[in-house]
């Protein structure tokens, strides 16, 4: 309740009740807008369906430029500044960025200092002036401290992980806020500038094309240039002492690989098929979605699994073909054309899990047809939750990477392709990555765009009983 003067000295009163109406507009007109501006506070989390506060409202982020130092025995070990460019998509008062850990120096946007507070993972940003919807804004956040990694609902680690002489940066789903400040959910993907400065006995390798390095007073300073969108899961930041080695594709396509030198011996048969399996996916999935291409081989303790991170997959050892040929199938169906939520993690997994079974048919060994059937009538026996859900559907946060999302989406791969025939099948599998490059789509985008391409063909009972239902299906 707000009580007003029931005078004003020394005005005329015909003037006074023109102020006291003026003034009672503004106020009226002050508290419908919520105080000052016209806009509202950003939602905290996107409403993801397994991660909800994963992501943020209100803005679409386009670039990231993040400057970082990192030392081992530093205190704090890590030093960063991260610019982010963003562009509002609603009348925005304040916005949220997601960071988990690590201390926050200073936050400005578009220059001038700004507002912020924290809770939990939500980093709570109110610009000195409110932003307009469709304006292009840039927000930087200046932070430090000792990245911490973050257990995923299924038990396993990832954000940042340190490794026997460095550290490891993994992502997925949500572990890129343990180094950097940012929109993380896969629906914002964004192009990246990353600047690295480690002790000159250590190499920083990150995604994208490494485009400077310089060292000076016992410090390495090395740039990664990543021009095509990438989902902030798909980050990573390698650092340790590796092998690297530089060549390209017959096709000019530039390869960078980076090995823990206690594995180069192991791993050098596997990673020289790497330009084979390149043109194999090509052949297969479509024109390579970017510009670069490698691996990186840390040791089999610092991650203990693989991880498809753009340009340059994650292998913790030497990994075998099949997990090779898997990682690179994820450029296309992932990385390039990224899930839309966490839901629609087996549009992911499902192809670079078919994948393989299309490397061991090529390769002269199981059809995947004799895959198929070996996997419905046998399958429990390797995969003893493999019935448990279905892979369209999975129950919680702990299951998006579970078997059923990889063995039995794959299974659904498979049966479209019986459906239709394999000429259809491969105008599908690469006109979907055609029309989605450097995209996200969701389940539905799937499903509406296998039916439009085979208008003839009946898919409910895939759908309905293969995505969708519960329990081992029945084969017609």
């Amino acid at each position: 309740m707000v009580s007003c003067p029931r005078r004003i000295a020394g005005v005329p009163r015909s003037v006074r009740s023109v102020l006291v109406r003026s003034v009672l507009v503004l106020f009226l007109l002050t508290a419908c807008s919520g105080g000052g501006g016209r806009g509202a506070d950003g939602a905290a989390g996107v409403g993801d369906p397994y991660f909800p506060k994963a992501g943020n409202g209100g803005y679409d982020v386009s670039h990231y430029d993040l400057t970082l130092a990192y030392d081992p025995k530093g205190r704090p070990a890590l030093s960063g500044s991260a610019a982010i460019t963003a562009r509002a998509a609603q009348d925005l008062d304040s916005f949220h960025l997601d960071l988990r850990g690590l201390s926050v120096e200073e936050v400005t946007v578009e220059g001038a200092r700004a507002d912020w507070s924290r809770s939990g993972q939500e980093l709570s940003v109110r610009p000195a002036h409110a932003l307009d919807k469709g304006e292009t804004f840039r927000v930087t956040v200046a932070y430090s401290g000792t990245p911490r990694p973050i257990t995923d609902p299924d038990g396993s680690r990832e954000g940042w992980l340190r490794t026997a002489d460095g550290a490891l940066a993994l992502g997925e789903p949500v572990g890129s806020m343990a180094w950097f400040p940012g929109n993380h959910h896969p629906s914002d993907k964004a192009t990246y500038d990353i600047t690295v400065t480690v002790p000159k006995d250590l190499t920083a390798v990150s995604n994208g094309e490494p485009t400077a390095e310089r060292t000076a007073d016992g410090r390495t300073t090395s740039t990664w240039h990543i021009a095509e969108p990438m989902a902030s899961y798909l980050a990573t930041l390698a650092i340790g002492r590796y092998t690297v080695t530089r060549s390209t594709t017959e096709d000019d396509l530039p390869v960078y690989v980076a090995v823990d030198p206690t594995q180069v011996s192991a791993s050098r048969e596997v990673l020289a098929r790497l330009p084979e399996i390149m043109d194999w996916a090509q052949n297969n999935f479509g024109p390579y979605p970017f510009s670069s291409t490698g691996a990186i081989v840390d040791r089999p303790e610092d991650s203990r699994y693989a991880l498809e991170t753009q340009n340059r997959p994650v292998f913790p050892g030497p990994p075998d073909t099949a997990t090779l040929v898997h990682e690179i199938a994820h450029q296309w169906f992932g990385d390039s054309v990224t899930p839309r939520t966490w839901r629609d993690m087996w549009l992911n997994e499902s192809f670079a899990t078919y994948a393989e079974w299309l490397w061991e048919e090529d390769e002269g060994g199981a059809t995947a047809e004799e895959t198929f059937t070996d996997l419905y009538e046998n399958g429990e026996e390797d995969y003893p939750g493999l019935w448990d859900f279905p892979p369209g559907d999975p129950p919680t946060a702990a299951d998006i990477s579970s078997d059923p999302v990889y063995q039995r989406g794959a299974m659904v791969v498979h049966r479209i392709r019986r459906t239709v025939g394999d000429d259809t099948f491969y105008d599908i599998v690469q006109g979907w990555t055609a029309a989605h490059r450097h995209g996200t789509a969701d389940t539905d985008d799937f499903t509406a765009y296998v039916e439009r391409q085979a208008p003839d063909q009946d898919f409910d009972e895939i759908w309905d009983d293969w995505l969708h239902g519960e329990g081992k299906p029945e084969l017609p």
